[in-house]
């Protein structure tokens, strides 16, 4: 019998986002190759819930597609979405879609979201549209919320700047292969683990041991270079003498940041979203513990009907038992997000 299934990485579009035509732009190929994508994206009821049942989902917890909205764009999205929540609170929760390239205005969001409208947390893009990480001093300031409010960000893949994609991701080969590996085949899940290793280099999590960050797509990567990483961080050290311009500084630079495998085990939480190979399980299921492991669809962009053959092969694997299956599948994310998963299949 299958577990009841709690999704988080799963998308809608704002009014604002769905007639916007640089989103629409990014988007080309996936209107191309999957079929109602826009009415999947923009549809908060009715058939959001059909496709759930679909694949068994007792409850999602519903965030923004990427695409970078304003901070009253974000705040008409957030809105919407909470009226959603409202209209089906036993079935959905929400994260807040935050302006991240205003540090000020994404901490104050979130803070209203969380205290407000009762979100459990923040989805956001990997990067601002000019290229900026989240690791820089200004983004301090929202972490501390997130870390204040005990509320989890998700970092997830957005598009490549302009200069990514040039630099990186064209060459001899076709338009359409290069958005692809730009993007959803390679690009967008490098990119977040490269983020991740920044925020853990810049000391962040030594700040605020508290915070909790998840990241999707069975870790962007990571689990498969995490003893490489883990082995090669104990080197990293605190900013050096010649970057600081105050002597006492220089004389007593901080502490070099906690070793990655540390704030792996400590801070990160990672899930399976629209990835449906049992094969990465193997390799997760030894180096990362059994309750920072979560189920997620990546819905619309995947199908909760794939996910669900996805929980039976693991389930008849021989890789977990009867129990770790249940905590990969709701139990971990009822106790990290406070919410509950009745069993309705």
């Amino acid at each position: 019998m299958d577990p009841p299934l709690i999704t988080l990485e799963e998308h809608f579009f704002s009014s604002a986002a769905s007639t916007s035509e640089t989103i629409s732009t990014q988007y080309s190929e996936q209107f191309k190759h999957i079929p109602n994508l826009l009415d999947k994206l923009t549809d908060l009821s009715t058939l959001r819930l059909s496709q759930m049942d679909l694949g068994h989902v007792s409850f999602q917890i519903i965030s923004h597609a990427p695409g970078s909205l304003t901070a009253s764009e974000c705040q008409s999205a957030n809105d919407q979405l909470f009226s959603a929540i409202r209209a089906h609170p036993d079935r959905f929760a929400g994260f807040a879609v935050l302006p991240m390239s205003d540090p000020v205005a994404c901490a104050a969001e979130l803070t209203r979201c969380v205290t407000e409208l009762g979100f459990v947390g923040a989805l956001v893009d990997n990067h601002t549209p000019s290229g900026g990480y989240y690791d820089d001093e200004a983004y301090l300031p929202f972490w501390t919320a997130a870390s204040d409010l005990d509320v989890p960000i998700y970092l997830h893949p957005t598009w490549p700047t302009a200069t990514q994609l040039s630099t990186l991701y064209t060459g001899n080969f076709s338009r359409s292969a290069s958005k692809s590996i730009s993007a959803s085949a390679f690009g967008w899940h490098s990119d977040v683990a490269t983020h991740v290793l920044r925020l853990v280099a810049s000391g962040l999590f030594d700040r605020l041991p508290a915070l909790k960050v998840v990241i999707g797509h069975m870790g962007e990567m990571l689990p498969f270079m995490l003893g490489r990483i883990a082995q090669l961080s104990v080197r990293w050290t605190a900013a050096g003498p010649e970057e600081k311009d105050d002597d006492d500084a220089a004389d007593h630079p901080p502490p070099p940041p906690t070793p990655f495998k540390d704030v792996w085990d400590r801070n990160i939480w990672i899930t399976t979203s629209g990835n449906w190979s049992v094969d990465p399980m193997a390799t997760i299921l030894r180096n990362t513990k059994m309750d920072r492991i979560l189920y997620s669809v990546d819905y619309p962009f995947a199908k909760n009907e794939d996910g669900l053959e996805f929980v039976r092969d693991l389930a008849t694997s021989g890789l977990v038992t009867e129990d770790q299956l249940e905590m990969i599948a709701f139990r971990n994310a009822e106790k990290l997000f406070g919410v509950k998963a009745v069993k309705r299949f």
